[in-house]
């Protein structure tokens, strides 16, 4: 089984991996579309099998953190962009805490 391993940085400049089948984040990127443009380049035109994504986060750990403020962002951006959905928006005070104060 031949593994090619690469970083963020190095995927990020124009190399589509096409023939790859596994896409491992072992240590998560600031920025999520940094991390998706590295998983789409195993989906590029050509890949002809489907690709599994990974993300591997230790428990309790200020990645994990992470993790979860960018989630709860991702579902304020979509209630905020979606149709109608602003009337079932509730932010709370400790909603605001968590996107506003610092990890």
């Amino acid at each position: 089984m031949p593994v090619f391993l690469i970083s963020l940085k190095a995927g990020g400049v124009g190399l589509n991996l096409t023939a790859a089948d596994t896409v491992i984040h072992y240590d998560p990127w600031w920025n999520p579309a940094v991390e998706d443009q590295a998983s789409d380049r195993a989906w590029r035109i050509g890949q002809d099998k489907p690709v599994f994504v990974y993300k591997l986060i230790a428990k309790g750990t200020v990645e994990e953190k992470i993790q979860e403020l960018q989630g709860r962002k991702a579902q304020l951006a979509a209630a905020l962009l979606a149709e109608g959905a602003l009337q079932a928006l509730h932010i709370t005070q400790e909603d605001l805490q968590a996107i506003l104060a610092p990890l």
